[in-house]
């Protein structure tokens, strides 16, 4: 029985949804949806299918669940509970998986057109937040790249070019992991970067960016493969990628010895994005760099509202003084 995780859920109509056995990958709606998106989607779309089915029945998961038996009074029910539970960004993009799922239930005829039609017409929630993390300050960045050049090669310089490619690049750590060298070029500092939804950009170093990644490569050679290599102990350059994990490893310890607080590698992307808009940089152009498919993304970024919003706040006067004794 579906579980009615909200009591102001309870007078919608639960219907019995018992699991299914496993079927063959090409006739299971969750792994036909799956296997379309990229590896990075896929990961979270799966992971947002598991909370849904977990709503629909504890400790089940997505495989598990029959989706085309899901009806609009399921859907309704399942963006309710997802509501209440967390932030609007997150309840949408779990509805996305819902519907992408259900669409492939309709493709591999699984369910009828008006039932499918019917299923998905469930609006997105309604509510922003503001991003998460925080942005660097020029300082934090200095103490960083110090910390780097004060480590014994070839880490420390391996690790100078990999922060120049997360802050002036303002790459996604899977987008800095997934580099080859040969999606540099070296004369027009440029990277040739692959993003979300197999999109590529391009993305540029400068300056010192450059001359550490200038640096990197002569350490790193002219072997072709990953941009960046893993480094053993010792110092021992070991010819394979980077994980995603390593790369906030690094970072954290980079931080530690920096004496910098705790950061992400998404907070160095934060940062070139955010400085970038207060330098005054063209908000469609910082969009392209930062490979945002919607330019409301990066607006959400943008501090120079808040700087004036916190200039005018300073027009209250609050008549407090400090009590005497």
């Amino acid at each position: 029985m579906l579980d009615a995780a909200s009591d102001a859920l309870t007078a919608i109509p639960y219907l019995p949804i018992p699991l299914t056995p496993s079927r063959p990958a090409g006739r299971s709606p969750t792994a036909v949806y799956l296997a379309g998106l990229a590896p990075r989607s896929r990961r979270t779309m799966r992971h947002a299918l598991t909370v849904i089915a977990n709503v629909l029945a504890p400790g089940a998961t997505a495989d598990a669940i029959p989706w085309e038996s899901l009806r609009y009074s399921h859907t309704t029910a399942i963006r309710a509970v997802l509501s209440e539970r967390g932030a609007a960004a997150t309840t949408n993009t779990a509805l996305a998986a819902l519907r992408g799922v259900l669409k492939e239930c309709w493709r591999l005829e699984l369910v009828s057109a008006e039932e499918y039609r019917k299923a998905v017409d469930v609006a997105n929630v309604k509510g922003t937040t503001l991003p998460r993390g925080r942005a660097l300050s020029g300082g934090e960045f200095r103490a960083l790249f110090a910390a780097c050049d004060a480590a014994p090669a070839p880490g420390g310089i391996r690790d100078s070019a990999l922060l120049a490619v997360l802050y002036a690049a303002g790459l996604r750590r899977s987008e800095a992991v997934g580099l080859d060298l040969a999606h540099y070029d070296t004369d027009a500092g440029a990277l040739t970067v692959h993003g979300k939804g197999n999109k590529e950009r391009l993305a540029y170093l400068h300056n010192g960016g450059r001359q550490a990644m200038a640096d990197w490569i002569d350490i790193r050679g002219g072997d072709p493969g990953p941009l960046f290599f893993r480094i053993r102990q010792g110092g021992i350059i070991v010819h394979t990628r980077l994980t995603d994990q390593a790369v906030l490893d690094i970072l954290q310890r980079r931080s530690t010895q920096a004496g910098v607080k705790a950061c992400s590698p998404h907070d160095l992307r934060r940062s070139m994005i955010s400085d970038l808009l207060d330098a005054g940089a063209d908000i469609s152009t910082v969009q392209r760099l930062a490979g945002h498919a919607n330019v409301t993304t990066t607006q959400r970024y943008d501090r120079r509202g808040e700087a004036t919003k916190q200039k005018a706040s300073e027009l209250i006067h609050i008549p407090y003084g400090r009590r005497a004794g």
